[in-house]
């Protein structure tokens, strides 16, 4: 990499996204000098409309995505449609010389880019989540909506049975109170971008297991590639 490494963080919502860069960047940035890394946040919902958003929101029995505007509302979009949008923006980043994409995401499918090395949350917790459930008994995962549990239980085969529940980081739920549920579970996973550093506390303190926080894990990793 060179002396100042380029990243664009890219979301399926709006940016600014003030409650996942700022707290990744502080991740990334542990140990490493002022400047040495520099980055530009990019959103596939970006300057749309009332009109525009409607058009991208999931109707019932759509596969889908829960995800931040720029005023901190929460906003359910469809996969499919989210997905074309964001392969069309990420051709576009990939024309501007950037040395890192960071999805800030997790669930999408993307088409490989010609030029920049990109790092899909998707894969890093997904994986990171098979090789630790491979000795886990019982696997608590917290997802923001109730309709992804079906998703998630298709892109994975365990062992046992997980325990899901849902929680949206975006709409005001109870995570703690919720993570209750999981009681029992020996590894839980937080299975979204959106949820924070706080949350984790908050889960930390309903459940006695380790928790894994999809940011920091997918954090973890770019710090070792700059």
């Amino acid at each position: 990499m060179p002396s100042t490494s380029k990243i664009a963080f890219v979301t399926i919502g709006q940016t600014p996204r003030i409650d996942v860069v700022p707290e990744m960047m502080a991740e990334i940035g542990i140990g490493l000098p002022e400047g040495r890394v520099g980055f530009r946040e990019f959103g596939v919902l970006d300057g749309m409309g009332p009109a525009e958003l409607d058009a991208m929101r999931a109707v019932d029995g759509e596969h889908s995505f829960a995800t931040r505007l720029k005023s901190g509302e929460e906003i359910v979009t469809s996969k499919a449609r989210t997905e074309e949008k964001l392969n069309v923006l990420l051709k576009t980043i990939d024309a501007q010389g950037f040395d890192l994409v960071v999805l800030l995401c997790t669930g999408t499918t993307i088409d490989p880019l010609e030029n920049t090395l990109v790092v899909e949350a998707q894969r890093i917790v997904d994986s990171t989540v098979e090789a630790l459930a491979a000795s886990s008994r019982k696997l608590g995962v917290i997802l923001p909506l109730e309709r992804q549990v079906k998703d998630f239980a298709d892109r994975h085969v365990f062992s046992g049975e997980p325990k899901f529940v849902a929680a949206s980081p975006y709409a005001g739920d109870d995570i703690g109170e919720r993570a209750k549920t999981l009681e029992g579970c020996d590894l839980i996973v937080m299975h979204c971008m959106g949820y924070s550093a706080g949350m984790l506390d908050e889960v930390r303190r309903a459940v006695d297991a380790p928790v894994l926080l999809s940011r920091r894990v997918v954090a973890g990793v770019v710090r070792q590639m700059i």
